[in-house]
């Protein structure tokens, strides 16, 4: 059929109809036959309302891509290409992600911080079962020492079968399980974790047992991170960064102690951190967050605080010397601890795991009543022995009972920390050192107390590695910011010394232990020289 008047066959193709050419362009002039007019309708292409619909359905698939994209890690964006969009359409949800992953760092911080304050203030109320026990029963003193004996055998008890019960990894410090976790080692399975750690923790805490909160508010942070990252479906990098952020929101709520909990994440978890500016300000948030719930419940004053004059320049090299020894002390401390745990393991193997916790902690009982400095974490022992001016000899026997309480206690496996342990027996220590110093030469008015400031740093930064962390956390616990710098020289001094001595920081070793009795590989060994190291990063020792 000839080609109807006016219309134009399209390029590159052939003549079509003249009735096809009509009805793509509209109807001709003229009604038309009513059949021709219905049969030109049924062969339109799309309306308007179906171009919108195919272009929305694209636009939506575009960005779901882009979503899922974000929400990968960068090994597995690869598979879905480059995005035709611009940097600046990227940047949006970018934002947006970081937005989100701030606002749940936040909520873990708060989260954190409730429950460790709400541990610590319980466990402090606890603590005032022997005082209540002794005005309502009026039996002689050998009867209560046998009945607070006890009483604090079944609350370990107690809290050992809790632990081994419904979560294994529940005993001891968290902190090397959430290294492990961080490494892809180990896996934070936080609904046992959560409930065992603070139930547990409650009472080998209340019982007297000479072990730290901090354990188990570590171990607690992490656990509320790994429930918000499984929530939120975060990739592997994320998660682990929060899992930090966690930790240092449970170390912020034990001590109130913020900067030092950040400085924390820095030092001790240099190997496993995945450093970005996202990871880090999620552990800032989080930290801050805890240290501000932690005040706001508790009050703004230091755990620990004390009066400390400022020291004269011509005394630093005491403060060196006191570092020299405590480095010594802190590799025995170490290796004292493993040595504690791996006998009550072989106790508990050839006769029962609940002999070496139920001894220990009739011990600590009767210990409460007779010399209660021996007992329990050591936070207000820290201050009273800087305020009471004890003889040389006592002071002696005080670190000696507290080193073997320290192990003891430890090795009972309930959940528990060494943080506090190690900082009331460093006091201890340099009291002891500044008394006999004293004897030597004349010292100047204080010097007693920045000794055992200056101890606690260097006792733990010779067993945790951390001399940084020793330093700002002394200062935020103790107020004392007067005696940095001597501090600074005592933690360095200290870390050096423990190093040169073959030590190695105590939760890596604990890390190694774990995964050797769980029949675990052991994680990848150090290069044997220099030469093999690869050129940047983090010194693995």
């Amino acid at each position: 059929m000839p080609s109807a008047p006016g219309a134009r066959p399209a390029l590159g193709s052939a003549p079509r109809p003249a009735a096809t050419t009509a009805a793509a362009i509209g109807p001709a002039r003229g009604p038309g036959p009513p059949a021709a007019i219905a049969k030109n309708r049924r062969r339109r292409g799309p309306t308007a309302i179906g171009l919108i619909r195919v272009m929305t359905a694209k636009v939506t698939t575009l960005f779901k891509a882009r979503f899922r994209r974000i929400q990968q890690p960068p090994a597995a964006r690869e598979h879905f290409g480059r995005s035709p969009l611009s940097s600046q359409d990227e940047a949006v949800p970018s934002r947006t992600g970081d937005a989100v992953y701030f606002i749940v760092s936040i909520v873990v911080g708060a989260i954190t911080g409730v429950l460790g304050t709400l541990l610590h203030l319980g466990t402090d109320r606890l603590l005032e079962w022997p005082a209540l026990l002794r005005s309502h029963l009026g039996v002689g003193e050998l009867h209560f020492l046998l009945i607070t004996g006890a009483i604090a055998a079944c609350l370990v008890l107690v809290s050992v079968w809790i632990v081994r019960t419904f979560a294994p990894e529940a005993g001891g410090s968290g902190v090397q399980e959430i290294e492990g976790a961080m490494e892809g080692l180990r896996t934070v399975r936080w609904r046992r974790v959560l409930p065992v750690k603070f139930f547990g923790g409650f009472l080998s805490l209340g019982s007297g047992l000479v072990i730290g909160r901090e354990g188990p508010t570590i171990h607690i942070g992490s656990s509320i991170a790994q429930a918000a990252s499984e929530g939120m479906k975060l990739p592997t990098k994320e998660t682990r960064g929060l899992l930090a952020a966690g930790a240092a929101a449970g170390l912020a709520a034990a001590f109130s102690a913020p900067l030092a909990s950040i400085l924390f994440v820095i030092e001790e978890t240099r190997r496993q951190f995945p450093y970005s500016l996202k990871t880090y300000t999620g552990v800032m948030l989080a930290s801050v967050t805890s240290g501000i719930v932690t005040q706001a419940i508790a009050g703004r004053r230091p755990f620990m605080e004390m009066t400390v004059p400022e020291m004269p320049l011509d005394f630093l090299p005491a403060f060196i010397v006191l570092g020299i020894l405590l480095g010594a002390m802190g590799v025995v401390f170490n290796r004292s601890l493993v040595w504690s745990m791996d006998l009550a393991l072989a106790v508990g193997k050839s006769t029962s795991f609940y002999l070496v916790p139920a001894m220990v902690g009739f011990a600590v009982g009767v210990l409460l009543i007779l010399r209660p400095e021996a007992t329990m974490g050591g936070e207000t022992l820290a201050v009273s022995l800087v305020r009471e001016n004890l003889p040389l000899a006592t002071m002696a026997i005080i670190v000696a009972v507290r080193f073997v309480t320290t192990m003891a206690s430890y090795s009972t496996g309930v959940p528990g920390g060494i943080f506090a342990p190690i900082l009331a027996m460093a006091t201890a220590l340099g009291l002891l050192f500044g008394l006999g110093l004293e004897l030597l030469m004349p010292l100047p008015p204080g010097a007693a107390a920045a000794f055992a400031v200056a101890a606690m740093g260097g006792l733990f930064s010779a067993t945790i590695r951390a001399p940084l962390v020793g330093v700002v956390l002394l200062a935020e616990l103790t107020g004392a910011y007067t005696l940095l710098v001597p501090t600074l020289l005592t933690c360095m001094f200290a870390n050096f010394v423990a190093d040169w001595l073959g030590g190695k920081p105590i939760y890596e070793v604990l890390l190694d232990r774990t995964l050797r009795l769980a029949g675990e590989a052991d994680r990848s060994p150090a290069p044997a020289s220099d030469e093999d190291r690869p050129i940047g990063g983090f010194d693995q020792r």
